[in-house]
């Protein structure tokens, strides 16, 4: 069975967002043993300069690589990567699946995105949309493309 590990930058603040994440992990399970690693988010004040962003994009991407597994396909969510549709998430899944990458994980960056260390590690690099969306949201869009990517992988139906 694949094993999907989804590193994030902060924690889930809002019920409604929980609630959500917690449904498609719950979903999730009959096909993949998928687990959320959260790291802490570094403190920015309102009136971040560059150097503070870039400081806190240094520091967070050093706890996320610290928690990547040794041996995993690492997909960097960022606004530079390739848009992708879910029948492409679908393929992702199983390639990885026949390829004997029995790992995948993906890795969501803070409000301020992630380091270039970050990216530079990810063997793929995916953009969810050419539209910004808050990170927190972004957990739980990832993790319905991954559940939809599973039921198409597998022929089983799935509300359009």
């Amino acid at each position: 069975m694949l094993s999907v590990t989804i590193l994030a930058v902060g924690r889930l603040k809002d019920k409604f967002y929980e609630d959500a994440s917690a449904e498609y992990l719950k979903r999730l399970g009959a096909y993949a043993k998928v687990q959320v690693v959260e790291v802490k988010a570094v403190d920015l004040p309102e009136n971040a300069s560059a150097a503070q962003t870039e400081e806190a994009l240094q520091k967070e991407g050093r706890l996320l690589l610290s928690k990547l597994p040794e041996r995993c396909l690492a997909v960097a969510l960022c606004i530079e990567g390739r848009l992708c549709s879910s029948e492409d998430v679908a393929s992702l899944l199983s390639d990885a699946a026949l390829s004997g990458d029995s790992h995948v994980a993906f890795i969501i960056g803070g409000s301020c995105g992630l380091s270039d260390e970050v990216k530079a590690r990810a063997d793929i690099k995916l953009s969810m949309s050419r539209m910004t969306f808050p990170h927190r949201l972004a957990r739980v869009m990832l993790l319905e493309q991954l559940y939809r990517g599973f039921k198409i992988a597998r022929g089983e139906k799935y509300h359009k």
